[in-house]
């Protein structure tokens, strides 16, 4: 049998012995430097991959694709991800069960990764299914609690206390104003090569029966900090420091403004992915891989 190198055996790699996992997890962001592998830090990248190679057996390290790479300390309940995987490592999953692979290899997972890591669902993924680029939206959930004799110890770590009462309503009017395709390269931290221009879908503040004060912040992507940011820009308005009309004014300057401060990350929870029907994931894909311009 020719070794893989040569070039009939690359290609056969590539097209026949291959298969795309779709991984559904969550996870509790505390003690994670966030999604992207560090070197000597502790990232659900590096934690999952080390299990599913485990797992498969892999010589080398199993390669994955996050929708969202989020920060050292955000959260996530509804995080998606996706690995090319050899086919031969993975039938060997299930060994003896009579369950498929994706249910033995969700199974196993959960039996070695650690408690503050979970994987709800594996799945084959459609064709053209690109956990990064095939998504429509996600949407994030920033808790924020301004009672503070009311704050639930339980909830610590994914709730930021305030000191003050916040004006909600004047929050919201504020928030609401942003929606759109804008240029967001007031609430980004910009990167070399990368555009800051983002459709903002949704942006709304709401106070939950705990008492806790919500926002829901969903849009086709998000640039780096730009969700705790949009945050930040919008709780000075409930605490009677800033204008509603001020986090309008800051997005139209196009740079950043001392008036915007990014929020703690423990607040922040990616929430959901939204993916198209099957028969458009590669359509959308390759829609978002075009870079991203305002209009005119």
């Amino acid at each position: 049998m020719p070794g893989w190198g040569s070039t009939s055996n690359r290609a056969h790699y590539a097209g026949a012995v291959t298969l795309r996992i779709r991984i559904d997890l969550s996870y509790d962001g505390t003690a994670f430097s966030g999604w992207a592998a560090q070197p000597g830090r502790r990232t659900v990248e590096d934690t999952l991959s080390g299990a599913l190679t485990t797992i498969l057996r892999s010589p080398t390290p199993v390669r994955l694709v996050v929708a969202g790479r989020t920060d050292a300390g955000v959260h996530a309940r509804g995080q998606v991800c996706h690995a090319d995987v050899e086919i031969g490592g993975w039938d060997q999953v299930r060994g003896r069960s009579l369950r498929s692979a994706e249910e033995s290899a969700a199974t196993r997972l959960r039996g070695i990764l650690p408690p503050d890591l979970i994987v709800h669902r594996v799945s084959r993924a459609p064709e053209g299914f690109d956990a990064r680029f095939s998504a429509m939206r996600r949407r994030y959930l920033y808790r924020i609690c301004d009672d503070p004799g009311s704050l639930d110890p339980l909830r610590r770590y994914d709730t930021v206390l305030v000191p003050r009462r916040l004006d909600v309503e004047s929050m919201d009017r504020a928030a609401r104003s942003l929606l759109g395709l804008h240029d967001w390269a007031a609430f980004c931290k910009r990167r070399a090569g990368a555009t800051t221009v983002r459709t903002l879908l949704d942006h709304r503040w709401d106070r939950a029966p705990d008492g806790t004060v919500e926002a829901t912040v969903v849009a086709d992507a998000f640039c780096h900090s730009m969700v705790r940011s949009l945050v930040g820009a919008v709780v000075p308005v409930g605490e009677g420091r800033l204008s509603v009309d001020i986090p309008r004014e800051v997005l139209r300057g196009g740079v950043r403004d001392s008036r915007v401060r990014v929020m703690p990350p423990h607040g922040l929870s990616l929430e959901e992915v939204t993916y198209p029907p099957d028969d458009e994931l590669a359509a959308r894909a390759e829609e978002s891989r075009v870079r991203r311009a305002l209009p005119g």
